[in-house]
């Protein structure tokens, strides 16, 4: 699954200590998440999704 999670964190000017600080996991999660090397739970993605103010289909998609 491919998602836009390191655009949006670079143009909201966040590190991924930061983002991990708002979402309540490790730095280490979202650049696993951002490499595309882990999918995140539903919760997570949705935690994502609203600190973005968007939608989980907006940032997450579904490799063809």
């Amino acid at each position: 699954m491919r998602n836009d999670v390191r655009q949006r964190r670079v143009a909201a000017g966040l590190s991924q200590r930061e983002l991990g600080e708002q979402l309540s996991v490790s730095r280490q999660t979202v650049n696993s998440i951002e490499t595309g090397r882990y999918d995140p739970s539903l919760p997570l993605a949705i935690a994502i999704a609203r600190r973005f103010q968007t939608t989980v289909e907006e940032i997450f998609h579904v490799d063809p």
